[in-house]
């Protein structure tokens, strides 16, 4: 072992390395929370400078992580900034920006780049680099290692790289970032051992791999998993539909099972950052090896074309009680991705919503948790939470539950709704005015 590499365990095991997380969003901030409870300093890196002002005021931009958990970490040293030259005073730098998909469904790796231009003139020998964001098999090696090697640093001697995939899942009451298994792979053996110190610091169970390509397919592999059966409950239930069958009753009975099955439950769409996006990743990475990921690509299909299902299906029960879809006023229950979050990544309420506000409807929406729609690179709109009540349910000629928050009162609207479009399987009273979609 190098008096370098002995130096950062060193520090890690001690706890006195500095931790720069690089990204200050929904896997950045929980990150800092755990990373904080363990005992480090933490310098958190932002380009916006709203972001950085609010968590130095010890304000939380995120609903499921409490105020007083950044009032932790502030007493704990914790400092957000958008100086990324005192990236040069971290011993650890992980990044945790978005990786998205651009308008061709190709990888978007504009944002770690981006920071990589930002820190790569404060590299120095000693640090320990880790990559969070979801990406392609190879990128690690590809994309980071280049700049530390332009950097005159040797990766392996006097500089280590890691890759360990996010693996946060907002709003879960049973898994936290501590709780939850943490993947690790080194681009050489020196940077695994210091890769899986770090990370045992501050999460429970630490899993090495191979490699930092290993790494990066073992996230796809599991969003791809999610994906495909995700894609094969909607596919289901639109089978079971046209049978007159409740597809939610057929999953409940047979995740009665005890093995050999495991239950995955259809909705509007996928949301998030990871689902609607992962897959395709690994499907254009394919291609560079001449392979066509058909299963994967059909799954995203059919995930794709739900919410124009539930619009097809709004279409229809509107016919029934004699009214035209243009002109109708149409109360969009629930537009966060998933329940009892704030996060609106990929949700497909907002596809829902468009596909609706282009067919003529008068769209309004109400969530607890999104007071007024947020600024969207591709979605727009001018709109406000509106309160749920009697009175205004019934102003609606249908009320869409897209995501089944915790916060509604589901008594209420299923008595008050002139027409209930159930796209999350919450009614399953028999009345005509309950439509399953």
């Amino acid at each position: 072992m190098s008096n370098l590499t002995g130096n950062l365990a060193f520090t890690i095991e001690n706890k006195t390395a500095c931790i720069g997380i690089l990204g200050l969003g929904y896997v950045g901030i929980p990150l800092g929370v755990s990373i904080s409870k363990a005992g480090f300093k933490i310098i958190g890196f932002d380009v916006l400078e709203s972001r950085v002002n609010q968590l130095n005021q010890g304000k939380s931009p995120i609903k499921h992580i409490a105020d007083s958990e950044i009032a932790t970490m502030i007493g704990v040293g914790f400092e957000a900034t958008v100086d990324f030259s005192r990236a040069s005073e971290c011993d650890v730098l992980i990044i945790c920006v978005p990786t998205p998909l651009d308008k061709t469904r190709e990888p978007d790796l504009s944002f770690v780049t981006a920071t990589m231009d930002s820190i790569a003139p404060y590299l120095r020998e000693g640090q320990l680099l880790s990559l969070e964001s979801t990406t392609w098999p190879g990128t690690t090696e590809q994309i980071l290692l280049p700049y530390i090697e332009n950097r005159g640093l040797k990766v392996g001697s006097n500089f280590y790289l890691v890759y360990s995939p996010e693996r946060e899942d907002p709003g879960n009451a049973h898994y936290s970032t501590k709780t939850i298994p943490k993947v690790v792979g080194g681009h050489t053996k020196a940077c695994l051992e210091l890769g899986s110190k770090l990370y045992a610091t501050f999460i429970d169970v630490v899993v090495p791999v191979s490699s930092t390509a290993a790494s990066e397919m073992v996230k796809l592999l599991e969003n791809i998993h999610r994906s495909v059966n995700i894609g094969l409950v909607n596919e289901m239930k639109i089978v079971a539909d046209a049978m007159g069958l409740d597809i939610f009753e057929i999953i409940d009975a047979a995740a009665t099972k005890p093995f050999g099955f495991t239950a995955y439950y259809p909705g509007p769409g996928i949301g998030g950052h990871c689902i609607p996006i992962d897959p395709f990743y690994l499907t254009w990475k394919a291609r560079e090896y001449g392979l066509h990921t058909r299963f994967i690509e059909l799954a995203g299909e059919i995930n794709a074309s739900m919410p124009q299902y539930v619009v097809d299906k709004t279409v229809r029960a509107l016919n029934e009680v004699g009214k035209s879809l243009k002109g109708a006023k149409i109360l969009a229950l629930g537009i966060a991705y998933k329940r009892d979050v704030d996060d609106m990544r990929e949700s497909p309420s907002v596809f829902v919503m468009e596909l609706l506000r282009d067919w003529g409807a008068d769209v309004a929406y109400s969530d607890p948790n999104v007071p007024v729609f947020p600024k969207m690179r591709e979605h727009s709109f001018d709109l406000s939470s509106v309160k749920i009540t009697p009175n205004s349910l019934q102003d609606f000629d249908a009320v869409i539950l897209l995501t089944d928050h915790s916060d509604f009162d589901y008594e209420m609207i299923l008595e008050f709704s002139p027409l209930l479009i159930d796209t999350r399987g919450k009614y399953r009273v028999r009345d005509k005015k309950v439509i399953k979609a």
